[in-house]
């Protein structure tokens, strides 16, 4: 296949606080196998606090800063691109120099909106890092030729398609893309897989960016849920094993703390089997990967599993609290 029969794009990076990966982001952009003169490349910062739009600036690329969330930024770019395929990478990845070739003929194919490739961790010297690729790299292998819906981390789309579903939701921080993949599924559209298209991503190297990280999902799937209803059963991606876990954390803090009444202190058991029907359930999975990529340090996805459902726990926590406290403050002001 010649240059010209590739469509020309423009690859949007969302980037916020990322100094650490937007230069390796940035070149491996700019080094992709791809006709001359046929990529634009814009990054959308966050507003950051450190060296990213400094470093960005370095190359040769549109650099914006502006002090809005992702989906907003994506919409806001979707006005300024120059070509009619937007092709999206997170600042903190890097993709493979054949990463667009591989991705731009599935756009041909019959009611395809868009095009994802796999996904490899970047930093796999670090042993959370790395044990984190493994449960994203089963998730993915989930997923056949096509999917509903899927990251936004190395994604093309049609611009037109975009335009169609009324773009990004600007309301929703995170789990956007979540959302994106259930509106243009509703009219039809497919989301193309290319595994050998492969993005290299930069993953949670501690506990507690994890957890940040996780903190926030939880926060806005709740939002989502109440959007899409239908979501909660789970898919490829997310299946319903890890939607029903901030559930049982509820039942298992609601139980322990409703135990303290003497006469219905034997919930207290009932805790502590729920408690230990999620740790099974958490050893089990983490076994199959173990298994599945021949590697004990995946066994610190036991430890990620509790850290991910609790984070969803309190966020989902916090976004009730927050909405019954909007629904109050309203209520005074009638």
């Amino acid at each position: 296949m010649t240059g010209s029969a590739f469509p020309k794009v423009s690859i949007i990076v969302a980037a916020y606080n990322s100094q650490q990966t937007i230069e390796e982001c940035l070149k491996s952009i700019l080094a992709l196998d791809y006709a001359e003169g046929s990529i634009e490349v814009i990054v959308m910062d966050g507003g950051s606090k450190d060296s990213t739009v400094k470093i960005a600036e370095k190359f040769p690329v549109k650099v914006l800063s502006i002090r809005i969330n992702a989906p907003a930024a994506y919409n806001y770019a979707m006005k300024i691109t120059a070509h009619e395929v937007l092709g999206f990478i997170d600042a903190d990845a890097r993709v493979q120099p054949q990463w667009l070739k591989l991705l731009v003929p599935h756009l041909e194919e019959h009611q395809v909106a868009g095009v994802s490739g796999s996904i490899e961790t970047w930093n796999t010297d670090n042993p959370w890092a790395k044990s984190i690729g493994y449960e994203i790299k089963n998730r993915y292998r989930r997923i056949g030729k096509y999917t509903g819906r899927i990251a936004t981390m190395n994604l093309l789309l049609k611009k037109a398609v975009i335009a169609e579903v009324g773009g990004w939701d600007e309301n929703l921080p995170s789990q956007y893309d979540t959302d994106f993949g259930v509106r243009i599924s509703a009219k039809g559209y497919k989301i193309a897989y290319e595994p050998k298209a492969v993005c290299y991503h930069y993953n949670r190297p501690t506990l507690h960016a994890y957890y940040r990280q996780q903190l926030q999902y939880g926060k806005n799937t709740l939002k989502l849920y109440f959007k899409h209803g239908g979501l909660a059963k789970g898919d490829e991606i997310t299946d319903f094993g890890m939607n029903i876990q901030p559930v049982l954390l509820l039942a298992l803090f609601g139980f322990f703390l409703v135990g303290f009444i003497p006469l219905l202190r034997p919930l207290w058991y009932v805790s502590g089997l729920i408690l230990l029907a999620m740790l099974v359930y958490f050893v089990y999975c983490a076994v199959k990967i173990v298994i599945g990529y021949k590697d004990r340090a995946a066994w610190r996805l036991v430890v990620l599993y509790f850290v991910r459902s609790f984070a969803w726990f309190v966020g989902a926590i916090a976004t009730t609290a927050n909405y019954l406290g909007d629904k109050g403050r309203k209520t005074l002001h009638t």
